[in-house]
């Protein structure tokens, strides 16, 4: 699945995040202690808005590749396709 970080999940899902402060630069590894519950229409702490644009804060640090975020999969299960709500939301909203 391709993200296209429209914060959709990012607000209104009940998921499990890495939790904030942790140093993501060198962090090697997720641990159980490192993640924590983020309830439903409560925006994750790493979304962050920059120029009315939705950006997730440490998408782009290694460690994203080992995070709930990343391992989230649709039923297609390929890599390649783009996030289904993500297309919808952006075709509906722009």
């Amino acid at each position: 699945m391709r993200c296209l970080r429209c914060g959709y999940c990012c607000i209104y899902y009940d998921v499990m995040i890495l939790k904030p402060g942790l140093d993501f630069a060198n962090l090697k590894t997720v641990k159980m202690d490192d993640i924590e519950y983020k309830g439903s229409n409560i925006p994750c702490p790493h979304l962050e808005q920059v120029d009315n644009v939705l950006r997730c804060k440490i998408h782009h640090f290694k460690i994203y590749k080992k995070t709930p975020c990343f391992d989230f999969t649709q039923i297609e299960q390929h890599s390649d396709c783009n996030c289904r709500m993500g297309d919808y939301i952006l075709k509906k909203v722009f």
